[in-house]
């Protein structure tokens, strides 16, 4: 029996819990026909879960893969019978990552609890990052490969799950060092940033963290590069529309830049680092004329004392098959919990809902992690390191 309590909510509620077999590392999420698929951060032994939540009072485990050594598999996404899972070095695990898998694995996922491996997708370097598989035939791939400078798009074609292909790239002008590319800047990686080294002013990382794709453009959250659209009309040959650098003294670690369905307007969302002080925004950016993309909002930040790692992650992306409502955004705030915000006015982000979940065990506070919403209302969580996975609803 779930032992999860929430330490302060308003106007949510908690419905369901599951600790994942005691591996509660839980990262991406989605809801497929009454079954859970969520990734494992690689904290644990665990690489996927697949969880019956057709009851989401009880969600109940049904099975779980293991992650290769030195890899996690942290990301997943399903489109009809195909569920994608990354491949990357896992910098931030237990062990020592001296060697690992990189690249996608592709399943069929026919019988829904039941995954079988059809493919896979090599990508040299630390693999994949995360993914975005919204519908057939194309995912757009957060990848490395030999001669570049960290990670970067690459659009993948799936019209045959079993023989996945790339049909083409996108790095920002730098990157392909292969190429002859010198970047304007002094790289840090993430390998150096696992190892506990801070950025020296001046350094970023510049790379993709994922895209969202709407239509024939592809909205970026580029890291210490900001936000980047992303012409994909030709997807052999993606160009660039747009970059916004929201500058290094108030800005880091980019990770989502989300097009809110029928509104010119994105959320875009900076990531709260361990041991990082600077503050990190989520802002609204209007993109009625894209090539001159202008902040107009900003979201107000939680009050309380939350612990460590307090500050902004992911939203609800509004997959096809999840919840749309243009008005609302879903937003996790690490050790700040789950956060809902009404966007009706763009330039005046409201906050309407809240709940942060007790410490699990071994925690010093909840650290809530990606999430997904579903038609009926109901809001899946999951916590980084040991809370696994939760359930929400709103009450008003």
């Amino acid at each position: 029996m779930s032992t999860a309590a929430l330490k302060d909510a308003w106007n949510l509620r908690l419905v369901g819990h599951s600790d994942l077999g005691a591996n509660g590392d839980g990262m991406h999420v989605n809801v497929v026909d009454g079954f859970a698929y969520v990734g494992h951060m690689g904290h644990t032994t665990a690489g996927t879960s697949i969880l019956d939540v057709r009851d989401p009072t009880k969600p109940r485990l049904m099975l779980q893969l293991p992650r290769p050594p030195g890899t996690h598999t942290h990301k997943v996404q399903v489109v009809d019978d195909v569920l994608l899972v990354n491949n990357e070095r896992n910098l931030w695990g237990k062990e020592d990552a001296t060697t690992w898998t990189a690249g996608l694995t592709v399943y069929d996922v026919t019988r829904r609890a039941e995954p079988r491996q059809i493919a896979f997708f090599d990508t040299p370097g630390t693999g994949v990052h995360r993914m975005t598989f919204w519908e057939q035939p194309y995912a757009y791939v957060t990848a490395s490969d030999h001669g570049y400078l960290d990670q970067f798009l690459r659009i993948l074609d799936l019209s045959n799950p079993a023989r996945p292909h790339e049909v083409g790239r996108w790095w920002f002008p730098g990157q392909h060092a292969a190429g002859g590319e010198t970047p304007t800047w002094e790289p840090i990686t993430t390998v150096q940033l696992s190892q506990g080294q801070s950025p020296r002013p001046g350094q970023k990382r510049v790379a993709l963290h994922h895209a969202l794709p709407r239509g024939d453009r592809a909205y970026c959250g580029y890291w210490d590069a900001g936000l980047v659209i992303l012409d994909i009309a030709d997807r052999a040959h993606p160009s660039l529309v747009s970059h916004l650098d929201f500058g290094a003294e108030v800005s880091g670690a980019t990770h989502t830049a989300f097009p809110v369905p029928g509104r010119d307007l994105l959320v875009v969302t900076d990531e709260q680092l361990v041991n990082v002080q600077a503050k990190r925004e989520v802002r609204l950016v209007d993109i009625a004329e894209e090539r001159r993309p202008r902040v107009v909002g900003l979201f107000p930040v939680p009050s309380g004392d939350f612990g460590p790692r307090f500050g902004p992650h992911n939203v609800h992306e509004m997959r096809p098959g999840s919840l749309v409502d243009p008005r609302t955004i879903y937003l996790t705030y690490c050790s700040g919990g789950l956060r809902v915000y009404d966007i009706a006015d763009p330039s005046r982000p409201v906050e309407v809902a809240y709940a942060v979940p007790e410490a699990p065990p071994g925690q010093t506070a909840i650290h809530l992690n990606d999430l997904t919403v579903t038609p009926d209302g109901l809001i899946y969580v999951t916590d980084r390191f040991g809370g696994g996975l939760y359930v929400f609803e709103r009450t008003r």
